[in-house]
């Protein structure tokens, strides 16, 4: 998290040095028509990693290495590779503060992420022309 972090302070004062004559206006890059839907899963993908590891399904480090490929795939600035950082974190962290033990309720939880996540992973790949 730090790194993203100090990545995202890197950029936004890249930005102000890059600044000639005040008032400076940082322009955000250009987001992508499918973020909010690349962001959810992000989400997705942290909450699963809690809640797997939490109800001993023993894959170590799985859905984090997923998330790795999705921002090797989608991370091309610092400022969207710490969005969806942050994104998987917020899931992780959510349910780290709602689960202690894996209850019924977390295993129906990690169940409908994966439903969820798998929807919109396809309409993700569906939307985009082969």
């Amino acid at each position: 998290m730090r790194r993203a972090q100090a990545a995202l302070f890197s950029t936004i004062m890249a930005g102000w040095i890059a600044c000639a004559t005040p008032p400076c206006v940082l322009a955000a890059p250009a987001a992508k028509p499918y973020d909010d839907k690349l962001m959810r899963l992000s989400e997705i993908l942290g909450a699963i990693h809690y809640l797997r590891e939490l109800c001993g399904a023993n894959e170590g480090q799985y859905w984090r290495e997923r998330m790795r490929e999705l921002m090797e795939a989608e991370g091309s600035s610092a400022l969207r590779r710490a969005r969806l950082t942050q994104a998987f974190n917020q899931g992780y962290r959510s349910y780290s503060r709602t689960y202690n033990t894996c209850s019924p309720s977390a295993q129906t939880a990690v169940t409908r992420f994966i439903t969820e996540g798998a929807e919109l992973s396809d309409g993700l790949v569906k939307s985009f022309p082969q």
